[in-house]
């Protein structure tokens, strides 16, 4: 006798995961590389840390009107096909059921099937069976704005409160070194659990991002260095 079990898969984490760990990263990275640019400047301990504290609160904002924005557009692009498709069910069903069946066609399914498949599916709801195999909306792939706004904004607060809390602790002459390292071993974590949370090549991950944030300390750092000399 066979059991029925709830299956999870690591799709349904998509919507979240993307903006947690975007966020993470940006913070990690910005309000590092900020940090490292100023502290190579040549500044003291107390702006180098009034110029991390005002990264993270403008940076948290700008993450969370740009995710905003940017998944509302694409909610927006979504509910229009939704409402193109509400009056196109309206309209005309049986051309509507055709198209739904000429895809399972295309998937494989007999024509017959498919056509009853069509027809029982579009019984219960038109609309969702419409949605999910002729658009590929569905609720794990929905946009949801202020969810993701909201934790953009979190999360790139808390990366950016690492390199911030480096800088409370470090001394002066230790900042630029410590900070660098510091902030690459938080990006090599959180590649790991951003890796882990959503079933990628952990190693892989890791190496992606402390890459890039290696990368864009390092510029930075030769910036502030630069205009430090100079000024």
């Amino acid at each position: 006798m066979s059991r029925l079990h709830t299956e999870s898969h690591l799709v349904s984490r998509i919507g979240w995961l993307r903006a947690a760990v975007l966020g993470a990263n940006d913070g990690i990275v910005s309000t590092a590389s900020l940090i490292v640019g100023v502290a190579a400047a040549s500044s003291a301990t107390s702006e180098v840390l009034v110029a991390g504290v005002a990264g993270l609160v403008a940076g948290a904002m700008s993450m969370a009107a740009g995710e905003y924005v940017s998944v509302s557009s694409q909610s927006d692009t979504e509910q229009a096909d939704l409402a193109r498709e509400r009056a196109e069910l309206a309209s005309q069903p049986e051309f509507e059921r055709e198209e739904l069946a000429r895809i399972y066609i295309e998937r494989g399914v007999s024509p017959d099937l498919a056509r009853e498949v069509a027809r029982q599916l579009m019984s219960k709801d038109a609309l969702e069976a419409h949605a999910r195999d002729e658009l590929g909306i569905s609720e794990v792939t929905a946009a949801h704005p202020i969810q993701a706004a909201l934790t953009s904004a979190a999360t790139f607060a808390v990366g950016a409160a690492m390199p911030l809390a480096m800088v409370a602790v470090m001394p002066r002459s230790a900042l630029l070194v410590g900070v660098s390292l510091a902030s690459l071993l938080f990006l090599a974590l959180l590649g790991a659990i951003g890796a882990r949370a959503g079933g990628a090549d952990v190693i892989r991950a890791t190496l992606r991002v402390t890459f890039w944030g290696a990368f864009a300390m390092a510029l930075t750092a030769g910036i502030g260095a630069v205009f430090g000399t100079v000024v």
